[in-house]
Parts: C-alpha cells; structure tokens; sequence
C-alpha cells in the first residue's frame, strides 16, 4: 500500500493532486527503525484550492491516527500529519525541527513534477539559529523524560523498554539523535536523512550503552552545539520575507497548472 493509498483511506478531503510532498517520518526517517516497534508516521504538504485559504473555510492541517487516544501504538498502525504549505510556512518561521525534515526527506511524490522543486531550490536561505536551539530544547525535554525530571509524555514510559533494558531507550535515542542533527545543521548547512549516525541510533535503542553512557554522550554533543551556535554564521532567524514569496509564488504556479 502506496503512502498516497494510506492517506487517502484516512479521509484525507482534498484531491490526490493538491499533495505536493509526501513521505515515511519517525524513526525510519532517522534510519532509527526497530522491525516490529514502530508504527508507520507519514508526513506530507498540500496545496489547498483558493477558497480553503482565501474563504471562511480554511484547512490548515489534516491529522489521523488507527491508534487509540488512550494507548501507545503498535507496530501495525499508522499516523498522518499533513501540513498546507501555508501553515508548513509559519512552523518554519518556528524553526520547528520537525518541518525543517520536509525539506530532505526523499518523498513519495515527484518534487520535480510539481511546485515543491521551487521550494527546495531555496531551502538554505530558510535555515537558522533559531532551528538549532528548537532542537536543543527538544533534546533536553527528551532526556528530562528519560531521567524523569519531567512529565513523560502522553503515556509515559515505554515500560516494555524498562523492563528489558533498565530505562527508556527510545527517549535515549531521541536525545542523542536531536543533538546530531542539531550539530550538523550548524556545522555543514543541512540534513542527512537517514543520519549517518543510523547505526548508533539503533544500538541505542536496543540497549548497547547504559543511561550514564547515554546521557554523558548527549551532554558532549550538547556541548559542541553550544560552542557551534557560539560561532554560527547563520541567520537569527529564517529569511521570512524569502519563505513568504516563494509560497506565494507556489501557490499561484499550484491554481495555474
């Protein structure tokens, strides 16, 4: 089943052509991917017509879940996350790491045949400093859960992880994973995804460190990140005069085809 099949059995409201990027997030993004752990996250970015964002019936994003409210998911399910380019635009301007995935994830649809290209052919002017303390701060938050400093989440724990390993392995991964992102965004101007660092991502997760080894490799990345920002030559913040024609631009090139 096509990743275009699943958001469409979802419910997705708008036309198949109105989808200009789609592709597989979480950990199989990361390269972090745990055969028969991890449920299937898609991610994507639409172009709705005229009269859902310039009407009085906007839609900004679309969200489905097979999983439960009330439980974590399974292997077996499947999550979307579907963004309008608009709203994609504001999280930009955020830094939300996150979104800043969009623009290296390989996707389901042909960025060449639709109004994406455009997007991308301007994505180093989007990036900024305020990205990189998005994810330091995404990265704290993920080790104050795993030592428990902090609220755990929706559901807390993965106790199945405790039980096998001693503690949460998954918030372990999310922590050291963030950090090297971070680090490569300051360092070298972009993403790699899947992380080069695949392979410690997934020993990580399967227990090949102790949690003091964990956090003492976090707290090392932690420090290069900080003395990167120190000397970052990139902008504060993203160039939001540039993000907000070339969605404008996208979005007129989008109605006209």
């Amino acid at each position: 089943m096509s990743l275009l099949d699943h958001v469409i059995a979802a419910g997705y409201p708008l036309p198949k052509s109105s989808i200009i990027h789609l592709f597989v997030g979480g950990s199989q993004l990361h390269g972090a991917k745990v055969e028969g752990y991890d449920d299937l996250d898609i991610y994507g970015c639409y172009v709705e017509p005229p009269e859902r964002i310039l009407g009085l019936d906007p839609l900004e994003h679309f969200v489905w879940s097979s999983g439960s409210a009330r439980e974590k998911n399974t292997a077996k399910d499947v999550d979307v996350t579907m963004y309008s380019l608009h709203r994609w635009g504001e999280l930009m301007l955020k830094g939300n790491p996150a979104v800043l995935h969009y623009l290296y994830a390989q996707g389901e649809v042909s960025a060449q045949r639709n109004v994406w290209a455009g997007i991308l052919a301007s994505r180093e002017g989007f990036l900024s400093q305020k990205s990189a303390l998005q994810y330091v701060g995404f990265a704290n938050a993920q080790r104050m859960r795993l030592t428990g400093e902090r609220g755990m989440g929706r559901h807390g724990q993965r106790q199945d992880l405790v039980e096998k390993y001693g503690y949460d392995t998954k918030f372990a991964m999310h922590y050291v994973r963030l950090l090297y992102e971070c680090k490569e965004l300051l360092s070298q101007k972009r993403l790699t995804l899947p992380l080069p660092e695949k392979d410690l991502l997934i020993k990580i997760r399967t227990g090949g460190y102790t949690e003091p080894e964990v956090l003492a490799m976090g707290s090392a990345l932690d420090e290069e990140c900080q003395q990167l920002l120190a000397t970052s030559d990139l902008p504060e913040i993203p160039d939001s005069q540039l993000l907000s024609s070339v969605i404008a631009k996208a979005y007129l090139e989008h109605w006209d085809r």
